[in-house]
C-alpha cells in the first residue's frame, strides 16, 4: 500500500523519526526526512533501501518547514504522508520554573506540529488526499507530576489530531492519525535537567521500554491501512508500564 507513496518525517536524525524513516523506505515509500543534525541524517539515507532526500530543518522555524515542504514537492511531486514527529521533553517541576524549557517544548512539540501541518496542507487540499500523522504520547491522556507543561502540548497535539479530523477527512479525504507512545527507550530522557528528577530517569531506565522500532511499526500500520480506514488513535505502552 505503501510503495511509491512520499512520506515526509519530522526529527527523523533518531529515536522514532529515524526508526519509521527506514521502516517506510522498507516498506516502499520515498522518505524525505529532516531534521536539525544533518550527518545523522547522511546516514540514515545511507542504511535506508529506497529512495531518501533530506534537509536541515529546525521545525519551529516556520519559512524553514515550508521551504523543504516546496523542495519535496519540486523533487518528488507529491507528498502524501507527514509524520510529524519532531518533539522534546525536558520534564521538571513546575516550581522549578524551567521557562527557557517550556517555551522550547511548546515551539517545538506544538508550533513545529502546526507549522509542517501548514505546509503540506494545501498541497492534499488540492489532490484531495493525504495522511497527516502526528506523534503525541500518553502523556497527551494521563497528567503526571513534573509533566505539566510536557502533558500540555501533548494533550494539544492530540486536541489537534481530532480537529483536523473532523475537518479534512470527510471533506477533503485526508487521513489523520494520534500516535500516542507510551516509555519509549530514545534520546529524550537526557533532554531533563532538573534534577529532582533523576530517581524517574533511572526508573524509565530499568524498565523494559518499547523500542523505536515499536512505534515506527504502528505508523507504519496506519499509513498502510486501505484508502477507506482512517486508523484516528494508536496508544502504545509497553507491558511494563503502570500508567
Amino acid at each position: 500500500m505503501l510503495r511509491g507513496k512520499v512520506a515526509l518525517v519530522t526529527g527523523a536524525s533518531s529515536g522514532i523519526g529515524r526508526a519509521t524513516a527506514l521502516a517506510l523506505s522498507e516498506a516502499g515509500a520515498k522518505v524525505a526526512a529532516c531534521a536539525r543534525r544533518t550527518d545523522l541524517l547522511e546516514s540514515l539515507a545511507a542504511e535506508a533501501p529506497g529512495s531518501v532526500l533530506h534537509g536541515r530543518v529546525d521545525v519551529t522555524d516556520r519559512d524553514g518547514c515550508g521551504a523543504f515542504a516546496r523542495r519535496v514537492l519540486d523533487e518528488w511531486g507529491s507528498i502524501d504522508i507527514l509524520v510529524n514527529n519532531a518533539g522534546l521533553m525536558p520534564l521538571s517541576f513546575f516550581k522549578s520554573l524551567k521557562m527557557d524549557e517550556w517555551d522550547r517544548m511548546i515551539d517545538v512539540n506544538l508550533k513545529g506540529v502546526l507549522y509542517c501541518t501548514a505546509a503540506v496542507i494545501p498541497h492534499m487540499l488540492g489532490k484531495k488526499s493525504g495522511h497527516i500523522i502526528n506523534v503525541s504520547s500518553v502523556a497527551g491522556r494521563i497528567v503526571f507530576p513534573s509533566g505539566s507543561v510536557y502533558c500540555a502540548t501533548k494533550h494539544a497535539v492530540t486536541a489537534l489530531s481530532e480537529g483536523l479530523r473532523q475537518e479534512f477527512s470527510a471533506r477533503a479525504g485526508i487521513r489523520v492519525t494520534c500516535i500516542e507512545p507510551g516509555v519509549v527507550d530514545t534520546e529524550l530522557n537526557s533532554t531533563i535537567t532538573d534534577e529532582s528528577l533523576k530517581g524517574f530517569v533511572e526508573k524509565a531506565k530499568k524498565m523494559e521500554s518499547l523500542a523505536a522500532g515499536d512505534i515506527a511499526g504502528a505508523i507504519v500500520y496506519a499509513a498502510g491501512a486501505p484508502p477507506h480506514v482512517n486508523v484516528n488513535e494508536v496508544l502504545v505502552r509497553p507491558v511494563a508500564q503502570e500508567r
